[in-house]
């Protein structure tokens, strides 16, 4: 009898455990399924979605760090956790991995919502690539008006953005439209959080604003002047602060040897004395060019996730390397 009991305790006690275990096991999964699922191209999205949304969502990203939109392919398993998304927020711009992705997307997960960021923004021309005239850096760019969305979400993913910069990001005041278009779709998905994202977003625009006033004061006095980058990812900032963007790269390719020799004369005749490089990409070009100008290789970073704090240390080494 004694041992029937003893019997009895144990399988109880085993039957507890394996509850509870159950039940942790339940919670840990219905945590997971109450955070809406967001998916973003690039990383300073991350910090735009998570500050308007902030533990309510779980954001995924397709561009890891180190890694260029202009080339990167996304692995199996990312497009695997698209399929748990409810919303892309796509840059919407024309940079590569979106064009190359957005049309696998609809097979992958059909009812996820998709939100191009550059809705509401113009889109301007890349740099005009002839280093041999002074003119071709007059960089006036003229804004492209087809390309001025009035849509919110997009059904069509054939862009066809050919010739225009892709890197809205880079300016404050294009920023803020991507703000606004993620909080429309966040709050299309959930009506119920409504309140909270506004006073996010308001309160994340708000820094922005702060942002602009601190880059406007660092460049103080200095529009007009021009600054050397490798790759052509700083036209809309140039734009915005009233500088002038110096390209190396020639339409995504290296620069020849012809082209090599008008950028140092260029730089030389400007008087540039850095030449900005993107984080973590080859300086091999760039180097050789400050060796023939006498200047250095500083780098820089379009993509990183500290948007704020990562634009403010960008125009920092922009207003010592300016000419």
């Amino acid at each position: 009898m004694k041992k029937t009991l003893l019997a009895l305790t144990m399988l109880l006690l085993i039957c507890i455990i394996l509850t509870a275990g159950c039940a942790d096991e339940q919670n840990i999964s219905g945590t997971a399924s109450d955070s809406m699922v967001v998916a973003v191209s690039i990383l300073p999205q991350v910090e735009f979605v998570e500050k308007i949304a902030g533990d309510n969502v779980e954001v995924i990203v397709m561009v890891p760090p180190g890694a260029s939109p202009h080339s990167y392919e996304p692995t199996p398993s990312q497009l695997t956790s698209l399929s748990k998304a409810q919303m892309y927020a796509m840059v919407g711009s024309g940079i590569t991995v979106e064009d190359a992705l957005m049309g696998k997307i609809a097979g992958l997960n059909p009812d996820m919502m998709i939100v191009d960021c550059s809705a509401g923004i113009k889109l301007v021309g890349m740099e005009p690539h002839s280093h041999g005239d002074e003119d071709d850096h007059d960089h006036e760019h003229e804004a492209v008006d087809d390309h001025d969305h009035e849509h919110e979400a997009v059904d069509d993913h054939d862009h066809d953005h050919t010739g225009l910069d892709p890197h809205i990001w880079t300016s404050p005041d294009n920023v803020k439209v991507m703000v606004e278009n993620i909080y429309n779709g966040l709050v299309a998905l959930d009506p119920e959080n409504e309140a909270t994202y506004l006073e996010n977003k308001n309160a994340y625009l708000a820094e922005l604003d702060a942002l602009d006033a601190e880059i406007r004061t660092t460049l103080s006095g200095k529009e007009g002047s021009s600054f050397m980058v490798y790759h052509p990812a700083w036209g809309y900032f140039a734009n915005h602060y009233g500088l002038i963007q110096v390209p190396v790269e020639i339409e995504g390719k290296e620069p020849s040897v012809s082209d090599m020799k008008n950028v140092i004369d260029l730089a030389k005749e400007k008087g540039i004395k850095v030449v900005f490089v993107q984080t973590g990409f080859s300086t091999v070009s760039a180097s050789a060019i400050a060796n023939e100008i006498g200047g250095e290789v500083v780098e820089i970073d379009p993509l990183a996730k500290d948007y704020i704090g990562n634009l403010a240390k960008v125009a920092e080494a922009f207003e010592k390397g300016l000419a």
